[in-house]
């Protein structure tokens, strides 16, 4: 219903490179602002496997489901189909990030990101999921989240979240990283400063996986550790299950003091992925209905991995590899709560 009553307002045309801001008139908390008109739905083979909502976007299996409580405990089998899934996830991550730079769209990343997926015989999660328009999320700067990749180059000094979703052989995989764009962006401490906390705070949650851990001290940990570096955890979006149904139980907030009901048991596979932000935790949506923003406009970034609880512990099953783009940065010494 926001969709149908939104005015038909767009900014006037750049006719140097025929593109425009669709929504001009929306009270914007940053300096980010999308870039139109977007590329063409990206096609997907006849032949590959599609999710339920491939074609109306509607996830049918995962609705019949809302209420359910019920974690699913994945066989011998399925956990080696989410590893082959995850596998592919993290080759495709890596790739798309390998093309970051300055004057790179994210559009470009988005064709990268298809591509490789169909090369694969593989579907993009995120495409058509609930109608959302592309085959992975860009969230740049003041991004929270699911950020739809458009026409604006990116910046030095920007720093952009690739969050890439995969389906194949009937399971889904999920993960992201947030990079830095350009020397600018490694120069700045607060920029440094959130990427690495969220970086950490991802780290520290999955040191405590293990059987018999109850879901809502994940987000103790995080809050913690995020306190720690200043920041804030956004509470609006939360980790999830993931197997064959891309969004499913449990729900893992990553904030303190959180209500989440139950505890990790091995065959479980679910992602943590905080969000984590420099200034306020509260966030706002842009006109598009998909792109969150932090209401003060600061930076934010997110770090996400695909896990499965082992008896003994866990199994990082998007984990990076050597030659995986990016990784961590020395931490700014004005990073931490005491200033050392």
């Amino acid at each position: 219903m926001r969709s149908l009553l939104r005015p038909k307002i767009v900014s006037e045309l750049d006719l140097a490179n025929g593109t425009y801001n669709p929504f001009p008139t929306f009270p914007y908390s940053g300096t980010l602002r999308p870039v139109y008109p977007l590329s063409p739905k990206r096609e997907v083979p006849d032949s590959i496997p599609k999710p339920d909502y491939a074609v109306d976007g509607i996830p049918r299996s995962e609705r019949k489901l809302i209420g359910r409580h019920a974690i699913s405990i994945l066989t011998k089998e399925e956990q080696e189909k989410m590893r082959t899934v995850c596998i592919y996830g993290r080759e495709i991550l890596d790739i798309a990030a390998a093309a970051i730079k300055p004057g790179v769209t994210t559009d470009y990343l988005d064709q990268i990101v298809h591509e490789e997926t169909i090369k694969r015989n593989a579907y993009p999660s995120p495409l058509n999921y609930v109608k959302f328009p592309k085959s992975f999320c860009s969230s740049v700067n003041e991004v929270i989240c699911h950020g739809i990749p458009d026409q604006r180059p990116l910046e030095d000094g920007d720093i952009v979240n690739l969050d890439i979703s995969v389906y194949y052989d009937g399971f889904h995989s999920d993960l992201n990283e947030t990079y830095y764009v350009g020397d600018k962006a490694l120069a700045d401490p607060e920029s440094v400063r959130v990427v690495e906390a969220a970086r950490e705070c991802l780290d520290e949650a999955i040191k405590i996986v293990k059987p018999g851990t109850p879901f809502k001290e994940f987000g103790n940990v995080i809050e913690k550790h995020a306190k720690l570096r200043n920041c804030s955890v956004v509470k609006t979006y939360c980790g999830h299950g993931v197997n064959q149904l891309f969004h499913t139980t449990p729900t893992i907030p990553h904030y303190a003091k959180n209500k989440a009901l139950g505890t990790c048991q091995p065959g479980m596979t679910f992602t943590i992925e905080p969000m984590i932000a420099l200034g306020t935790y509260k966030d706002k949506t842009w006109p598009d209905d998909w792109t969150s923003v932090t209401q003060d406009g600061k930076k934010t970034a997110q770090f996400e991995h695909t896990l499965l609880v082992t008896k003994d512990g866990v199994e990082v099953l998007t984990a990076r590899n050597s030659k995986s783009p990016g990784g961590a940065v020395p931490m700014p010494a004005s990073a931490t709560a005491n200033g050392v």
